[in-house]
Order: structure tokens, then sequence, then C-alpha cells
């Protein structure tokens, strides 16, 4: 998992995003220098996005899936063809399921015990959630007493911020509804929608 971050360090969060706008949003996210994403599995059809990306974008993608938080799910994700899992919390049965199948996860945490029990199933990167709501420093808090681990902001990125993530220590950052403006995806502005998602990965840089 930290070498998919570490090539790719935005992952495009997906969710609730309308199949008939699936493949032109998706472009734009990957026209805009981000080809690591993940579907929301509590999003309607989310399996079915998934195949659907997977299908038509093939290798020039990473498609993972997100709020994996049942084995149903994270067993229907990965029919559907995905590749990488994040979880929005931290769940001993499904960390150990992760681990028997030896799949790459993004666990979510929020508390040293969070971080702890990652680590005893041998997990050392994590989606820290929600990063928005928490002091910027809080990594370093965390990276203190756990210096082998990484992390993955989440919750709150935006344009303005993303570069203060990075500094602080995150090796990636994961953006959702702060994506894409909401009026580019009403009119259907795929190229300003495109452009906007190249300033993300212009600001990560």
């Amino acid at each position: 998992m930290r070498n998919i971050i570490t090539k790719n360090p935005i992952i495009a969060i997906l969710r609730n995003v309308p199949s008939d706008i699936l493949i032109p949003y998706v472009s734009a996210v990957l026209d805009g220098g981000i080809k690591t994403l993940e579907i929301a599995m509590n999003t309607q059809n989310g399996a079915q996005q998934i195949y659907t990306i997977k299908k038509h974008f093939g290798d020039k993608i990473i498609i993972g899936a997100g709020t994996a938080i049942t084995k149903e799910r994270i067993d229907t994700a990965l029919e559907a063809g995905a590749e990488f899992f994040l979880t929005p919390s931290v769940r001993e049965d499904i960390l150990q399921y992760f681990n028997q199948l030896g799949l790459p996860v993004l666990p979510g945490i929020m508390t040293p015990s969070d971080v702890d029990l990652c680590l005893k199933y041998g997990f050392d990167t994590f989606k820290l959630f929600p990063a928005g709501d928490l002091p910027m420093s809080y990594i370093k808090s965390l990276k203190g007493p756990f210096d082998t681990t990484e992390y993955v902001a989440v919750g709150g990125v935006t344009l303005e911020n993303l570069s203060d993530f990075m500094n602080e220590g995150y090796i990636g950052v994961g953006i959702a509804s702060n994506l894409i403006p909401k009026d580019y995806i009403q009119t259907r502005s795929w190229k300003e929608a495109t452009d906007y998602v190249r300033k993300y990965v212009e600001q990560c840089k």
C-alpha cells in the first residue's frame, strides 16, 4: 500500500457519482494527472462502477474500494476488480481478513490505539481520518511513538491546504467532494474539471 501511495500521492475519492457521468468524470481525473481512485462501496452500484472503470480504462488507472467495512463488501469489490482497499475505521475482524487475503489496505485511524492494533496485523500505512478536523501537527504526535508508520490525509483536504498537509509529513492525500467544483459537474464542463484537478497535482509536486 505504501508503494502505491508513494508513486501516486493523490487518491481521488468518488462517492455517489452518477453512473451516466462516471466515464467523463474519471477521464477528467485521469487527464488531470491523478491515476489512483477509490469508489466508496456505500455508493449505489459501487461494485459495478469499479468494474466499469477497470474495463474502460484498464491499466491506465489504479482502482480501489473504499468504506470496506464488511467481508461481503471486500469480496464484492475484489470480484469487481478492486486493487486496493480503504476503511473509515479499525475493526479487528476486518484487519484479520485483509491480512489473511494479503490485500493492500489503507486502514482509517485516528487514535494511537488504532495505530497499535493495525501494526499488530502488519499494516503500517494509514488513512488519517478526519484529518481536516485535527491539528496539522497531529501526525507528528503519532509518528513519535510509531516511527515506522506513514499517513495519508483524508477529510477536509482542499486546493488551499494540500501543500500544508504534505509539508507536515503526510505521504499522500485523499480528496472527495473538493476534487471537482460542483458547478463543473452540473454543467458537464469536463475541460475545466480537468484543469482544476491538474492544480492539485501541481500543488502536490
